[in-house]
């Protein structure tokens, strides 16, 4: 049973192997904590989901993507976008929760299949992308950052229209923030996010990640 306060806290101490970490967001629950706490799991209510068929692209966004300023790639430097995402500097935070043990976890979920990476590449610089968990055909958001405008929003379109080919359920974004509702993002309640998961995660269709990078207006 999740506590109200903090909102979702469900459990703390464990680890972070990779069989916890696969059962752990196939029940809806995730890791989340700071240097020097003991590992916190998670589960909001409510919670916060982005379904594929529901992706809104403003229409600044959509003439940036048409431009094809940007390139896009999948897989391609897993570690540089997590590495990105824990030494980005953000407003109003303070340190990172993508601890080292954070990182060596997904690191090894990627080497196993599991975790991905969008990248973002401008001139051959990569200012942008996230990263996340897949298991079934759901997508579990854990993190993005973006070093130009947009290119943080450019990834997650990109993987959304992807995940929507592949016919995944729902990307799952966690918590809400304007960024994301701006996307079309929506709170569902627990109950109802641990029904869809439960439906998600039954799939066992295998999908090819990796693609190399090719610009906005061609992926």
């Amino acid at each position: 049973m999740a506590e109200k306060e903090p909102d979702g806290l469900l459990a703390a101490g464990g680890d972070l192997e990779p069989i916890r970490l696969v059962n752990a967001y196939s029940s809806g629950i995730f890791p989340w904590y700071s240097e020097g706490q003991p590992i916190l799991w998670w589960s909001p209510d409510p919670r916060t989901l982005l379904f594929p068929g529901k992706l809104h692209i403003s229409r600044s966004l959509a003439k940036r993507l048409r431009q094809g300023r940007f390139e896009i790639s999948f897989d391609l430097d897993f570690n540089r976008v997590v590495s990105a995402c824990a030494t980005v500097s953000r407003k109003q935070q303070d340190g990172t929760w993508i601890v080292d043990k954070m990182q060596a976890a997904y690191k090894r979920m990627h080497i196993l299949g599991f975790a991905h990476s969008v990248e973002v590449w401008q001139d051959k610089e990569l200012v942008g992308g996230l990263y996340g968990m897949s298991i079934g055909k759901a997508f579990y958001g854990e993190s993005m950052f973006s070093l130009v405008p947009d290119a943080s929003k450019v990834a997650l379109v990109m993987l959304t229209k992807r995940l929507l080919a592949w016919g995944f359920h729902f990307i799952d974004c966690q918590v809400v923030t304007s960024h994301l509702v701006s996307l079309g993002a929506e709170t569902v309640t627990r109950q109802d996010f641990l029904q869809l998961n439960q439906l998600a995660v039954e799939s066992e269709e295998k999908f090819e990640w990796r693609q190399e990078a090719v610009t906005t207006n061609d992926a």
